[in-house]
This record gives C-alpha cells, structure tokens and sequence, in this order.
C-alpha cells in the first residue's frame, strides 16, 4: 500500500514538474542568446538578442553576413554578395537537332537570398525556372594551365525544392580561340565536367574530363567511378553542400562532399574507359576454322539404349490402389442452375439468345466428399524413364573456346601524365532541370588546399553553424512536438516515471536491515551475536534428540519387559479359571451377597 501512494505521489509530482519546465521554457526562450563567434573566427559580426516573449515562439537569431575574402591566389572567386550578375555571361544560343520552342537557352537565372535563410545577406545565384535550358559562364582571372600545382574547384548547392530530374553540374570552359561564352552550348568544348545529377532514383556525383588523344588529336570522355557513399541525403535534405574536386599533378585525385572524401583514385587506373588503350587487340581480320571444336563434352558414340527402356511409358499413371470415397455423389453435378436467379426484363432473346441462369456450386456437394464421375488419382509411374539420351563424355578433340589471335594496337600510346589537360579559361552552367530554386554559391578555383578551406569556413562553414545554432536542442525540440501533440506528455511523464517506480520498487521491497546504533539502544543482540547464539541452539537441540532417542530405547526394552511378565500371570489365571471349583468355593459364589448384578 506504501509502495501505491508513494507511485502516486510521484507520478503527481512529475507531471507538475513537466508541466512547470513547459511554463519556464516558454518564458525563458527569449533570453537564451546563441553564440557562435568564437567558431566563426570573425564571420559574424553581431548577434542580436531577441527579446523574451511568453506567447510567441523566440524568433531566430540574426547574423550580420560578411562576405568570405580568398586568402590566397585564385583563379576564379564568386560570392555573389554585390547582388548582381556582374562579369556573367548569359547565353543566347540555342541547341541543335531540337525543336525551336525549346532549343533556346531562355532560362532565367537570378540573385537572390537562400529561402529560409539564417544569414541575411548571404545571396546566391538561383537557377529561376524549370523545364528551360539555362547556360550562364564566367571569365577566370586568368586561364588555368595544369603544370606543377594542383587544381581545386569547390562550390556550394542547396536544392531548395529538392529535385526531380536535372544537374548542379558545372564545366571548365577549355581555352581555345572559338570560345565564345555568348553563344555557351552543350557542345561548347570543356575541359571538366564536376557536380551533382540526379533523374529518378538514379544519384550522381560527375566527375568527367576529356582527354586530347596524343595519336589522333580527338577527344575522348573519361569518367571517374562511381562513389561508394550513398548520396541521396545531399539531393534530397534541402541544406547547403559543399562540393569539392582536388586534382594532384601525381594524377591523384579527391571529391569531397562537404569536406569529407566521398572518391577518390588514379587518372590512370580509376577511369572509364582507360586514359591509355591496351598495346594489344583483337585481329579483326582474323576467323575462326571451320574444324575447330569447343565442345568440352559429347554424347558417348559407343553408348546403346537399354532393351527395357520404355520411351513411350506416361510420367503419371491412375493410382489403382485408390477407393471411392464413401457418400460420393456420382449422379450430382458438381456445379448447378441458380434457382435464384431471374432473367433480366432487358432481356432480349432474338439478339442474347436464350437466356440461360448463372451456374453456382451444387450445395448437395458441400456436404459430401465430392459430385459427379469418380476418377482415380494420378501419381508418379515408377516406370517412366523418359526419351533415352546417350551418356557425355570428355570430348578428347577439345581445342577451348576460339579467339582471334592478338595483334600489336595500331592506335596504342601511353600517357602517363593525364593530369596535364587541356587548359581552361572560363567556368559555366549548363544546366537542364524539372525542378526551380537550385541555389549556387561560393565558386572559388585555386591551387592551394589551405586557401579553398578558408573560403569554405568563412561560406559554408558560417551557413553551417548558423543554421545548427537555430536548431533548438533536444529539449527544445520535445517541447515543440508536445504543443502539437499534447498526449507526448503523457509518453514523457511515464518515460521517466517508469524507471523511478522502478529504482524505488527495488530499493524499498527488500526487508530493512537495523542500524548498529539501533542495536546500541535496545538489549537486543546484534547479528554476529544472534548467529552464535542460533548456533549453540542449534548444537543444544541435536544433543537433547539424541538423548531423546536414547531414553526412548531404554523405554522400549522395560515395557518389553513387563509386558512379557503379565502376559505369564493372565496365562496362569486362565488356568486357574478352566479348573473345576471345589465344594466351597461353589457354595460361596451361590451366596446372594457374592453374585453379580445382571444387567437389563
């Protein structure tokens, strides 16, 4: 009954104090003031403090955006920060072997703020419309020549809409005197193709270059493998990614999806098709002779069908060991008019023809084993052996399976420095997407790894931080849900009762043991004391069983004893008693005085 009240009381007692911490935090949101300074080394100029409000959730904080500044050389940076489409290019052409009304690259490209965004300021270019071809390009500050230094390219997505089917790609433009960004295309040369697409469930992460084939000039499409990593989270998430491509002069390379290696491997292993072709081919010219044999078996030519093989014996045959059930109902059909049934008024016999009820399973067969004609099951024929084929055997004129003989590659070279492409000399979007708002962000191209990720603090690393820092915590967000759910009270109330009902049950039902000052303030005897004492008890009573027991015997034998003495006396009496009496002793039991009363 303890236990009960005490269950109560705290049950009670925590459902106050939930509801209590509810009150608190809806009065003390306000005052709560998300720093993120020292992580942003200086990203962050000011963090306004919003003020308490007791109806009104606590607004988000606001961040004073500073545009991230490159701290090294680079080759391209863009920001997007000025609010414009300064020293970009919109294309004006339009795609070949398509229809005019959609060959034209007539989307819409814009600056704009990141939906939802926590840093005001912080704006982006935004690919506007959707089911449009968009192309847009810029000048580098000078054409990118792969010699001794890496290349790095890094930019920021945020697939604001999610997406359905299109890229977030972008090309380096290879320099050559025909470039002309006014008349970007999908067949404008380019040196790397880098970025995300996605159509269906189908989840890339492009990395691509050509390679200038030394023998013929031509240009060849080599891809990177694809990437272990599941990259789902990236398309589908709605945050802002960074993506980030590190080509070494030792034909390394890396991609990184938010600074953490999603590729990597070799130009000379990892792509597809190889950079350099085999030195050996196949000769085209070459065919097979007409006796060549790749039959690794044959049927035994030596082999006889056996006299008693039966080929036309049936695989079933009717079991004859089979009986009729009994009750089966040999003149019932097994399936019947339905009485019930009634032809349509509509009817019309000349073109239905004659009307005839629907059929319906017989119900004087429900109740019996079966309707209609009686046939014996079929099962396997023991007998059956099939059509008779001749055993195979190894086939001792087995030359293998043919193939052309190899020839030295007539196109065969060996480049071992793939790194050294073609240089390039401007970056571009070209982009076909089902889905609007795809926001780009922070573009930078550079050699040095330190100066990419000073650019990606003071960009991504700030939209990061500032949108973890408006995130309410753990307990934020538990309040949150239980205003919109008032029954996850309930679930938290009797999540955290459970296990204090449980330590309690645990700590109070085992018997309480007295303290040694308890002891001291009564005679009582203490443990150690008792436990002497119950043994020497114990000792006492064996000893008292076992004179028990002793005295028992010695009882036993002296009744024995006399018992066998008075059994001799009676014995003696009777004797006495069959003896005939003497004249005396006759006339004394006559006597009046010496008979016994006689009972009625």
């Amino acid at each position: 009954m303890e236990l009960k009240w005490l269950l109560y009381v705290t049950l009670l007692a925590l459902g106050t104090l939930a509801v209590q911490a509810h009150d608190m935090d809806d009065d003390n949101d306000g005052d709560d003031v998300v720093d993120i300074e020292d992580d942003l080394d200086d990203g962050i100029d000011e963090v306004e403090e919003s003020k308490p409000e007791t109806s009104t959730p606590p607004p988000t904080p606001k961040v004073t955006y500073r545009p991230p500044v490159p701290t090294g050389e680079v080759y391209f940076a863009e920001s997007f920060d000025k609010g414009t489409l300064d020293g970009w290019i919109l294309s004006r052409a339009k795609k070949d072997d398509t229809d005019d009304e959609i060959a034209k690259y007539d989307g819409k490209w814009e600056v704009q703020d990141m939906k939802d965004t926590k840093l005001p300021g912080d704006k982006g270019l935004v690919l506007v419309t959707r089911a449009k071809h968009h192309a847009i390009s810029s000048k580098l500050s000078k054409p990118f020549v792969f010699d001794t230094k890496p290349l790095i390219i890094q930019y920021e997505v945020n697939f604001q809409n999610g997406i359905e089917c299109g890229g977030a790609y972008v090309k380096l433009l290879s320099k050559t005197p025909e470039l002309n960004l006014d008349q970007f295309h999908d067949k404008t040369p380019y040196t790397i193709m880098f970025g995300p697409d996605k159509c269906g469930e189908d989840y890339k992460l492009h990395f691509i270059f050509r390679h200038k084939n030394p023998k013929t000039g031509k240009y060849e499409e080599k891809h990177a493998k694809r990437p272990d990593a599941d990259l789902k989270t990236y398309f589908t998430d709605k945050k802002t990614h960074l993506y980030t491509l590190v080509l070494n002069p030792d034909n390394s390379f890396e991609i990184l999806v938010d600074q953490t290696v999603v590729n990597s491997g070799n130009l000379l292993n990892d792509m597809s098709p190889p950079v350099n072709p085999p030195r050996e081919i196949e000769d085209p010219n070459d065919q097979k002779p007409e006796d060549w044999d790749e039959r690794p078996k044959i049927p035994d030519p030596d082999a006889v069908k056996p006299d008693d093989w039966d080929e036309d014996a049936p695989a079933k045959i009717a079991d004859e060991n089979a009986v009729k059930p009994e009750g089966w109902l040999d003149d019932e059909p097994e399936y019947v008019a339905d009485p019930d049934a009634e032809k349509p008024e509509d009817w019309d016999e000349d073109m239905d023809g004659e009307w005839e009820a629907p059929q319906i399973a017989n119900p004087k067969c429900e109740t019996a084993p079966g309707c209609g004609t009686w046939q014996r099951p079929m099962i396997d024929n023991p007998n059956y052996k099939g059509k008779w084929k001749p055993p195979m055997i190894d086939n001792v004129n087995y030359q293998g399976i043919w193939k052309p003989r190899k020839i030295p590659n007539p196109d065969f070279f060996e480049d071992l420095e793939p790194f050294k492409m073609t240089p390039f000399s401007a970056v571009g979007l070209e982009l076909w997407s089902m889905t609007s708002d795809i926001f780009f962000d922070n573009f930078i191209i550079c050699t040095e790894r330190a100066v990419a990720d000073d650019w990606a603090s003071d960009g991504w690393g700030l939209k990061k931080a500032a949108d973890g820092a408006a995130e309410p915590g753990v307990v934020g967000q538990m309040m949150a849900a239980a205003e919109e759910r008032p029954w996850l009270w309930v679930v938290y109330i009797l999540t955290v009762a459970l296990p204090v009902f449980l330590v309690v049950l645990f700590c109070c039902s085992g018997k309480k043991q007295p303290s040694a000052a308890e002891y001291k303030k009564t005679d009582a005897p203490q443990p150690d004391v008792m436990d002497e004492e119950k043994e020497e008890e114990k000792d006492k009573g064996d000893k008292e069983e076992e004179e028990e027991e002793e005295a028992n015997e010695e009882k036993l034998g002296s009744d024995a004893d006399i018992g066998s003495a008075s059994q001799e006396e009676e014995e003696e009496e009777e004797e006495e008693d069959r003896k005939p009496p003497s004249e005396e002793e006759e006339t004394v039991n006559r006597s009046p005085r010496n008979r016994k009363p006689r009972k009625d």
